[in-house]
């Protein structure tokens, strides 16, 4: 998003985001809003900015969506050869940190031992990842939650989603915990290379299975990925929020297989190191509590995701759908699996002080996103009718206090405090528990750079008016 006046922002929870996306709170129809495609726990690379307002806007839904679904002119990620590439780097790169990352080793150094096949494949990885998506299919199925509506799409549509992540998290809580009593999840980090492998099999199936879909007639396609071109289409994805009997693919695996997948791998690093060391040190707890409660909050803000660029905009291909179930819940987890065969112990001075910056970066990440989506909401509210704006000639406002009166992104500093407070548990005698702060400073960076062009574009000579009044882009008297 630009700058203050619609969504909440999450850089990172997708491969190509991750974070969370959206609003807080119930959306007026009447209100401009930018839509950011980076809003939530973390994936890894995301296309442009998108506003909502960029699509035509029929006051009656037309009879036929061909005239909605016109060929992309425009390539991202260096176009068919690029998206080729990113589609073989990308699971290279999950390989490689488990490989340089593990019991023998965890450096930035050739790998003294090389996978072979019985690391890469076993019969009940498949079945526990397959199993594991299903599950939560049924979840989503319960009728449990409340319904949410959408935002407008191009063909005049509102689609309506289910919301009921936090008993989907809830429960499946309760299933890792019988379980880890009756079984025990020794597997998960005995054979993580296998089910990190299973889960790319059954992201690229799926992906096929979504490019495949996308032919049918009827099918609404994304303005991104209707190119024509085969590869790019399949990794970009045509179809813009393809379904199955009302049940929603995209939405689904943004929030749920991978994202509580996530946490309960954390889990089960935990209780591996119990079973080899007899105890759970604190660095473990720590790092697990920090994500678990990063993943929570997304799940208790479920409905903001509809206002993402992930949803509105993006087609669901092999980009989104890796990232959700693979890069997410497999790259992210690297703290604390090398925790497992590296506990650390941390003073007490130390624990303080890492739970200081963690709540400093959360309080940051919270507080910035919802004096925005309040004043969105309700500019006369008591909390922000004392805000200073500026007004601008699309009708909107911009804040120039407050949160977003000391830089322009906010958020975007919690949330890599948050990051780096992810890290700080394992210690700094090793490079790679701080692949994820590092790789998410410069995705935020590059993100941050991307948004302020789309502004410039979207706001013209009232983007450097904000510009004066906010010079700060991140980090005051910095950067």
């Amino acid at each position: 998003m630009c700058v203050v006046e619609g969504t909440e922002e999450r850089v990172g929870v997708s491969v190509m985001a991750t974070g969370y996306r959206g609003d807080d709170y119930p959306r007026q129809v009447n209100k401009a809003a930018d839509y950011d495609a980076d809003d939530y726990p973390r994936q890894v690379n995301k296309a442009a900015n998108y506003d909502a307002d960029d699509y035509p806007r029929p006051s009656t839904p037309p009879n036929d969506k061909k005239s909605y679904n016109l060929r992309t002119k425009n390539y991202e990620f260096m176009g068919p050869p690029g998206t080729l590439l990113m589609t073989f780097f990308l699971p290279l790169v999950v390989l490689t940190l488990y490989l340089c990352c593990n019991k023998w080793q965890c450096a930035v150094a050739i790998p003294q031992r090389l996978p072979d096949w019985t690391m890469l494949w076993h019969p009940h990885a498949y079945m526990i990842v397959v199993g594991w998506f299903i599950f939560q299919v049924v979840l989503y199925a319960l009728p449990l939650g409340y319904t949410a509506t959408g935002t407008l799409l191009a063909d005049g549509s509102r689609l309506q989603y289910r919301m009921n992540g936090i008993h989907a998290f809830v429960i499946s809580h309760v299933l890792f915990a019988v379980i880890y009593h009756y079984w025990g999840v020794a597997f998960i980090y005995d054979n993580y290379l296998a089910l990190a492998t299973a889960s790319f099999v059954f992201s690229s199936v799926l992906a096929f299975y979504m490019y495949l879909k996308s032919f049918q007639p009827g099918a609404l396609l994304a303005v991104g990925g209707n190119t024509g071109n085969a590869i790019y289409d399949w990794f970009i994805g045509r179809e813009l929020n393809p379904r199955l009997l009302g049940f929603d693919w995209k939405v689904f695996c943004e929030m749920r297989p991978g994202l509580i997948g996530w946490v309960l791998i954390n889990y089960s690093m935990a209780a591996k190191q119990y079973e080899l060391n007899g105890e759970v040190s604190f660095s473990m707890i720590l790092v697990c509590f920090f994500q678990a409660v990063y993943i929570l909050d997304a799940l208790w803000f479920e409905e903001a995701i509809l206002t993402t660029m992930d949803v509105v905009h993006d087609g669901f291909g092999f980009m989104l759908i890796f990232g959700d179930l693979c890069w997410l819940p497999f790259t992210y987890s690297l703290q604390t699996r090398f925790l497992v065969d590296n506990p650390i112990s941390l003073s007490n001075v130390a624990v303080v002080g890492i739970v200081a910056i963690n709540a400093l970066g959360y309080a940051t990440f919270r507080l910035s996103n919802s004096q925005k989506n309040q004043f969105r909401c309700d500019p006369t509210h008591p909390s922000v009718v004392h805000l200073q704006t500026i007004s601008t000639k699309r009708g909107t406002k911009l804040l120039v206090s407050g949160w977003w009166g000391i830089c322009r992104h906010p958020n975007y500093v919690g949330d890599l405090v948050m990051a780096l407070s992810w890290s700080l548990p394992c210690g700094i005698g090793h490079v790679l528990p701080y692949f994820y702060v590092t790789y998410f400073t410069v995705l935020l960076i590059h993100r941050q750079l991307r948004d302020e062009h789309h502004c410039k574009d979207k706001y013209g000579s009232d983007w450097d008016r904000y510009c004066q009044k906010v010079p700060w882009r991140l980090i005051p008297k910095i950067y």
